[in-house]
């Protein structure tokens, strides 16, 4: 049965046909009283200590195997004739690999022959070799295909040169009606929900059967359980040969492999050339107490007897990261425009129609059936994605801020590709700073020679040293610093009234320099503007005029009231502390930045005696909607000179300058009367960045 090659292990005759390089070593057992079998994977080597085996007396020994097993001796041996027996001595080894898979059970076979003082023969001890290939694959270069056994499929390493697999959360929804997140299902609820999960194959080669008691087991830890599950593919032969309007019906043949409840599972070996398709679904992000990264490991067990748990010879192991939850800065491409129809707002809503459609973009409104009398989208939301190589769909971020639009996320956004995720507070006493009119994210940039490529998180806190501060809750907090890949930085905001860092700052597109610049309202550019028009002879022009219920009011009278100076030299120094942290964090120069004539007014917080904070004393244009070259401004009514407003003269003639064109938008009334502006009120989902984020250099 055997074509047995007789060779001792000279090192000229091993370079040539029998040298073993395999980094995985598993103990072999030798045995001169019987013969016994070995079940071996392709790649790896069994290690025998030949001193241990030996009969008593024996000084030397010779190998013979079948053509497909290849050894080698540790210590190499002198140069000898590959016909004359070795010298045994306390330390040697023997190292056996398998050159290809068995078409059989036990169709190679290595035998060691022992010789005393004479070269007598004391004993042979006999090993059967059975060899098959397993190799658990996954897309480890990233390029959208699964490659076989990938050298790097078992480690994660970020940037343009690094390698890893990436998995999704499958957080949208294949149901269009009564939808949950998909990751609630603890089944595969349609194969198109398939894209949403990562395909891992395992490869496998050999006889048509393992040998008895030997099995293929799939495991993963106690930790890695709460945030994946794995399905396998029970009859993808079958299901790939039926016309598409058939596949529908077959998604029962997905039965789960691994959860939190199962956290090692059997799974089935097909015998001869297979692949079996497996697929791994995301269930949580990256957050603080799990850095996204999740191990699935294969092992191939090893029966010992029947009364004893079978030993692990054999584990192959692949790596993902979660993808993280990115966010898109006003410098991306617009898809569509969110607003709310309420009651009392037509004229904002007219302006937004006239903007969008110009800009030619989409315009979804949020009926008031819907909304409940909530206006103030961007505070319940954000919009952004996740991104693997095989697929990327938007994400939306719902804040726990909770008010009467609080089911628009989930009951009106959520559906197939489109996903969501929140989280809940951990207190009650939710602040207007976790509105996400608190929540926004930087063009890319570069800072001191780091390059952040897709941006930077900003949010509003407390200042450092406040003893009675607001801040935005610690669990949203903990969930953007761990998304990792748009490093937040916090910005002073507890000193307005509503505390949101869109009252004071926004970005625009710009075709120099950084590719955008930096909106700061700045109430020292609103009084060299208005002392501007006194010394022109304007100071009896007026803010509000024909506006109902408002009493205008006259530059002079502005100028001349100290108090109301007073207030905007504090909010200067306010804007100036964030001003110096942008600069600082983002890597900006004072050419990046534009001060928008913006005045403030301190109110009393109803909720702290002798405590005041900030609002806008006129609407803020630096809250305003950013569509491509199209801006959407709140309307500021201010002083009139030759028929133009002088504040809105102001703000075109520093947005055309970029190439940017000013529509305003009346939301005094709807919007402003109730301390928000056109951004409060609009959100904008926008195109992903091409930018891959898994080549980031971390």
């Amino acid at each position: 049965m055997f074509q047995e090659v007789y060779q001792t292990d000279g090192p000229a005759f091993l370079h040539k046909r029998r040298k073993v390089t395999s980094d995985y070593h598993r103990t072999c057992r030798l045995d001169t009283e019987k013969q016994h079998s070995v079940l071996q994977v392709l790649g790896t080597s069994l290690e025998a200590n030949l001193n241990r085996s030996a009969p008593p007396s024996s000084k030397f020994f010779s190998v013979k195997c079948t053509s497909s097993v290849q050894y080698s001796i540790s210590p190499p041996p002198r140069e000898t004739s590959h016909l004359s027996p070795v010298p045994l001595n306390g330390n040697s080894k023997l190292l056996i690999s398998m050159s290809r898979a068995s078409e059989y059970e036990n169709d190679n076979k290595l035998s060691v022959w022992y010789y005393g003082e004479n070269k007598e023969v004391l004993g042979r001890a006999i090993i059967h070799l059975t060899a098959v290939e397993i190799s658990l694959d996954v897309d480890a270069d990233r390029d959208s295909v699964v490659e076989k056994n990938n050298p790097n499929k078992g480690s994660w390493k970020w940037g343009p040169n690094g390698h890893g697999a990436v998995l999704l959360v499958n957080c949208d929804s294949e149901r269009t009606y009564w939808q949950k997140p998909d990751l609630e299902e603890r089944f595969v609820s349609k194969v198109s929900d398939l894209k949403d999960m990562s395909l891992m194959v395992l490869r496998t080669r050999g006889p048509a059967k393992l040998p008895e008691g030997y099995k293929l087991t799939m495991h993963i830890s106690q930790g890695d359980a709460e945030s994946i599950r794995v399905f396998r593919s029970k009859a993808e032969g079958l299901i790939n040969s039926l016309p598409s309007r058939f596949y529908k019906y077959f998604v029962k043949d997905y039965p789960m492999v691994l959860s939190s409840e199962v956290l090692s599972q059997e799974v089935p070996y097909i015998g001869g050339k297979a692949e079996m398709n497996f697929y791994v679904e995301g269930l949580r992000f990256p957050d603080k107490d799990f850095d996204g990264l999740i191990s699935i490991n294969l092992s191939l067990l090893e029966p010992i007897s029947s009364c004893l748990p079978e030993t692990p010879i054999f584990t192959d192991k692949v790596v993902f990261r979660v993808a993280p939850w990115i966010m898109t800065p006003n410098t991306l491409q617009p898809v569509e425009v969110f607003v709310c129809s309420t009651d009392d707002n037509y004229q904002f809503l007219k302006g937004m129609k006239n903007l969008v459609t110009k800009s030619g973009y989409k315009l979804k409104i949020c009926h008031e059936y819907v909304n409940r009398g909530d206006r103030w989208m961007q505070d319940e939301l954000e919009f952004g994605y996740i991104d693997a190589p095989h697929h990327r769909f938007p994400v939306v971020l719902d804040s726990p801020r909770d008010g009467k639009l609080q089911d628009f996320p989930y009951n009106e956004l959520l559906g197939p590709d489109f996903g969501y995720v929140t989280r809940v507070a951990q207190r009650k006493d939710v602040s207007s700073l976790d509105s996400f009119g608190n929540l926004e994210v930087s063009p890319p940039v570069t800072v001191n020679g780091r390059n952040y490529p897709l941006g930077r998180i900003l949010i509003g806190v407390a200042f450092p040293t406040a003893t009675k501060g607001r801040n935005m809750t610690k669990v949203v907090q903990d969930f953007l610093w761990a998304q990792k890949v748009q490093e937040p930085v916090a910005l002073f905001s507890d000193w307005l009234l509503v505390g949101h860092i869109d009252e004071f700052m926004t970005f625009v597109p710009a075709p120099d320099r950084k590719g955008f610049r930096l909106l700061l309202a700045s109430p020292d550019a609103g009084y060299k503007l208005f002392r501007g028009l006194q010394s022109a002879g304007h100071g009896q022009a007026k803010l509000f005029e024909g506006l109902k219920d408002e009493t205008p009011i006259t530059v002079d009278e502005i100028l001349n009231d100290n108090g109301l100076q007073a207030e905007n030299n504090y909010v200067q120094s306010c804007i100036d502390w964030n001003r110096d942290v942008l600069k600082r964090e983002l890597g900006l120069d004072d050419e990046d930045i534009i001060d928008l004539p913006i005045l403030f007014k301190l109110v009393m917080e109803k909720r702290y005696e002798e405590e005041f904070r900030a609002v806008a004393y006129y609407p803020d244009m630096v809250n305003m909607i950013v569509l491509g070259k199209d801006l959407g401004i709140p309307k500021p009514f201010g002083p009139k000179v030759n028929g133009r407003c002088a504040l809105e003269a102001e703000m075109c003639s520093l947005m055309e300058g970029l190439g940017l064109n000013c529509s305003f938008i009346d939301d005094f009334a709807s919007y402003h009367k109730l301390l928000g502006e056109v951004h409060c009120g609009s959100n904008v989902r926008r195109e992903p960045f091409d930018f891959k984020w898994w080549n980031l250099d971390m």
